[in-house]
Order: C-alpha cells, then sequence, then structure tokens
C-alpha cells in the first residue's frame, strides 16, 4: 500500500506553517511542557466562527486548510483523524461545570464540543463535506489506524485523495494528571536540552499535523507513505528489533537502504533505553535524528515526525537541529520513522523519495 502526499499542514510549538523556513528558526523554551505557536487565526476563520472554537478546534483547521491550499483540493474525498485524547479543554470544561453547579443547570455546548470527532466534523462542515468522515481514538495507535484506513482506501480505489490528520491538545490538567504515572515531567526545562534532562517522564506537547494524501503523485509531492506497521506491548528490545527487521524484509529493503532513522527520544530515561539500544544494536551504521525537543510528547506525536520526513525528504537536507548521530549523506531518499508511546504502542513508518 502506497500514498502520495501532496500536501502539508502542521500547528506546532514549532514555525512550521512557514514555507520559506524549514526549522531554521526553532524556539527554544524553558516550561513544563510545549504547547503551538499560535498562528492569526482570524487570516485562515471567520471572526464570528472563530469565537466559538476551542483551541484545538482552530489548530486543526488551520493545519487541514493549509494542506488542502497546498494541494489545490477543495473538498476531499475522505477525511480521517487520529487524537489520542480529543478535545480535553472543553471535557474540562464541561466536568467542571458539572461540578460546581451540583450537577443541575449545565449549558451543553462544552459537553458537545468535547467528543473526539469534533476537529473532523467541524472541517467538514466548513466545507459542506458530505463524503467518508471518521475518526480513530485508540491511543498510541490514533494517527497511525486513521492512515491505515487511508492507506486502504486508496488501495482499493475508494478515494482519489483524502485529508489526514493527527491532533492532541495539552492542558494545565491534563498535564498534571498525567505527571502522577511519571508519564510526564514535572519541572520545568529547556527543551532543546532534552536529551540531557534527568528527570521521570518525557516533554508533554500538543500539535495538529494534517497530509492530502492520493494514489497519484504530481510535480508537488513531498513523498510517498510506502510502510505501515504498528505492534504493542513487546516482551522485551529483542523483540522490538526483531519487529523492525520483518518490516523492512516485507518492504524488500536492508538497513543499509535506510539514508536516516527518525526516533521518538521523549527525554524519559526509561523510556529512551529502546531508541538507544536500537540506535546502538540494529541502527549503528545508520543516521538519526529526533523530534519531539520540537514536538513533545503525546499520542500522535508521530504525526509531527511524518512532517518532518517528508519536509526532509522534499528539501533534501536534514536539519542540525534534528539531528542525532550525523548525516554526512546527500538527499536522503528513504526514511524510516520509529516510535513508541510508553512502551505499549511501537510502530514503524517509512517514507522514501517520489
Amino acid at each position: 500500500m502506497k500514498a502520495y502526499i501532496n500536501g502539508i499542514g502542521a500547528v506546532s510549538p514549532q514555525n512550521t506553517l512557514s514555507q520559506e523556513h524549514f526549522l531554521d528558526d526553532v524556539v527554544a523554551v524553558e516550561e513544563r511542557f510545549l504547547q503551538v505557536l499560535k498562528p492569526d487565526y482570524k487570516s485562515f476563520i471567520d471572526p464570528k466562527v472563530l469565537r466559538r472554537m476551542s483551541k484545538i478546534v482552530r489548530m486543526s483547521i488551520v493545519a487541514a486548510k493549509t494542506a488542502l491550499d497546498e494541494a489545490g483540493i477543495a473538498k476531499p474525498d475522505a477525511i480521517l483523524t487520529g487524537t489520542g485524547m480529543g478535545c480535553q479543554a472543553d471535557t474540562e470544561k464541561f466536568l467542571n461545570a458539572v461540578l460546581d453547579n451540583n450537577e443541575t443547570l449545565l449549558n451543553p455546548t462544552a459537553f458537545i464540543q468535547s467528543t473526539h470527532n469534533t476537529m473532523g466534523a467541524q472541517i467538514a462542515l466548513m466545507q459542506n463535506n458530505h463524503n467518508y468522515n471518521l475518526t480513530y481514538v485508540n491511543r498510541g495507535f490514533s494517527f497511525e489506524s486513521a492512515l491505515l484506513d487511508g492507506l486502504m482506501l486508496i488501495k482499493e480505489g475508494e478515494v482519489k485523495n483524502l485529508l489526514l490528520g493527527g491532533i492532541d491538545e495539552i492542558t494545565d490538567e491534563s498535564w498534571l494528571i498525567s505527571t502522577k504515572n511519571d508519564m510526564y515531567k514535572t519541572e520545568p526545562l529547556n527543551n532543546l536540552q532534552l536529551l540531557n534532562d534527568t528527570q521521570t517522564g518525557g516533554l508533554s506537547g500538543e500539535g495538529a499535523n494534517f497530509f492530502v494524501l492520493a494514489g497519484q503523485k504530481t510535480s508537488n509531492s513531498y513523498a510517498c507513505i510506502s510502510g505501515l506497521d504498528t505492534f504493542y506491548k513487546p516482551a522485551n528490545e529483542q523483540v522490538v528489533l526483531e519487529k523492525i527487521l520483518d518490516f523492512l524484509k516485507k518492504q524488500e529493503l536492508e538497513l543499509k537502504d535506510i539514508d536516516l532513522v527518525i526516533l521518538g527520544y521523549n527525554g524519559n530515561p526509561i523510556s529512551d533505553n529502546i531508541y538507544m539500544h536500537l540506535e546502538n544494536e540494529l541502527f549503528a551504521e545508520n543516521a538519526t535524528a529526533y523530534f519531539k525537543h520540537l514536538s513533545g510528547e503525546y499520542d500522535t506525536a508521530v504525526s509531527f515526525a511524518t512532517w518532518l520526513a517528508a519536509k526532509i525528504i522534499k528539501n533534501g537536507v536534514v536539519p542540525s537541529n534534528v539531528q542525532k548521530r550525523k548525516y554526512t549523506g546527500t538527499a536522503p531518499k528513504k526514511v524510516l520513522i520509529y516510535n513508541h508511546l510508553r512502551n505499549l504502542y511501537h510502530s514503524p513508518i517509512l517514507l522514501e523519495q517520489v
């Protein structure tokens, strides 16, 4: 199964919407978690509509519209979104209202807008789009599940093009809850020094990353997504290694064929051990990169890695601020993404030059 990326849009903690910059103006902050850089929402969304939208819906619409405009498509044949936690701010607003009002006189708006498919629904409403529209909520596999559906739709000829997105947001309350099980770091840190931080937990983040996928390439295509796999709760690091080798074998590739490996280091010394093991054993001869010092960790963070890989392939350069083991080759043609969430949800994704 293959699909061509013909348009992308990313709202993230970095200046990723700009066509003029590709991570040459990286933002360094010292915070507990990373939040998206707010775009000029009024240039994308009618101000009368904008005021009723939560942050996650706003950033999703901006990212989706950017991807569609770049691909020259007004109305995709399908809209697929993946989100691990959905509209957390609206969920919190509704639950707090339940408590504050003793379960009486509740405004239903926050509840209606708190459902996980709100982002995909709002995009469709703005386009008057009645085509296939599905949201996947599978925690660490949310984006991968939406991508797999998209690849199958294209392979089976059900659609010519589709809009695919991975979205999650962070709030003070959701961050605080997640720190209780050591999922996220508790003290502020410089995101560009992520791998030197010794706190337990990863650096939390958020983002909305959208792609226009199609079965046919165009002159503006970024890259081709040619492989995807997922596996849950492997017994040990050796199993992870074998799964990745098996994935490459199915793609009829060897390790030497991979120009760059993007790994999901998130700053948690415990979970990062898996990446270190792979980097030192399986990928000992490969150039490596990482990305969560720019995006932060969240359930669909691999969608940011997909944006990064597509931009690297199209631009033919690997930005120095994402390189881990220095890249010395020419323009990368094959990029492998490997990411896991809490050592439960593991996924390799392969992108190739078109």
